[in-house]
């Protein structure tokens, strides 16, 4: 008697398993020696494991000062110097990008910042799975990818499910920033944000003069000045919950 297998289903019997839209593309990025010793050494110190329990904040940084997250820090540049500017706010940052999660480490570690925690993954997970409800004092989202193209326009980070999950996490009156040197993008970004009903706007502009205070200067905004691009700041504060009732 012939053995008996498991019914092989065809392609079209097994139901269509929808992937998640990525506002990102791992890629692979070589990590320098450096980088390597600070993701071995470092990362106990400021980085955040993964997983899918609610973290609490207070524990996390050791003190009650508000979080400001900022997703897609880069290479961690404006991070380090905000978190330094700002030491009455503990800082999150999100990043996909091992390279830059290292470079961020080493940042810290010169500079002796212990205002900053980081996590390696992705930030629409993250928010779901890892920030508590109204826990955030404020977002940063500088110089997310554009991607121009019309076909990847689903891509795009700024969205209206993901500032949904934004104003969940965010306490009244939290600031939302966002900034951009792509005008289609800063664009689409208004256009999002007008039909957002958790979040008023505070201000809106472009050029090197609307950009506030506590945003440092950053290579992506350099270089699109550089190529002649004109750097959109958008902020928006998150209303107040109505009451009960």
């Amino acid at each position: 008697m012939s053995p008996s297998f498991p019914h092989d289903e065809s392609a079209a019997d097994r139901p269509a398993v929808r992937r998640p839209v990525r506002s990102y593309v791992l890629r692979g990025g070589r990590l320098t020696d450096g980088q390597k010793r600070a993701l071995d050494e470092l990362w106990p110190r400021w980085g955040i494991e993964n997983g899918e329990g609610l973290l609490d904040f207070a524990q996390l940084f050791g003190n009650p000062a508000p979080v400001i997250l900022e997703i897609g820090f880069g290479n961690g540049g404006a991070t380090r110097r905000m978190a330094q500017a700002e030491p009455q706010h503990n800082f999150l940052g999100v990043e996909v990008h091992r390279p830059g999660v290292g470079r961020l480490l080493l940042h810290l570690a010169e500079h002796g910042i212990d205002n900053v925690r980081v996590a390696c993954a992705d930030a629409v997970e993250f928010l779901r799975q890892r920030v508590p409800p109204a826990a955030l004092a404020g977002v940063r989202i500088y110089f997310p990818d554009p991607w121009p193209k019309k076909r990847h326009h689903k891509r795009r980070i700024v969205q209206p499910a993901f500032v949904g999950l934004l104003a969940a996490r965010m306490a009244p009156e939290a600031l939302l920033h966002l900034a951009t040197d792509w005008a289609p993008y800063a664009e689409h970004m208004r256009e999002v944000m007008a039909g957002a009903p958790d979040f008023e706007p505070r201000s809106s502009g472009s050029g090197a003069g609307c950009r506030p205070d506590w945003r440092p200067e950053t290579k992506y905004e350099r270089r699109g000045e550089r190529l002649g691009h004109t750097v959109y700041d958008l902020v928006y504060r998150r209303r107040p919950s109505p009451p009960p009732g």
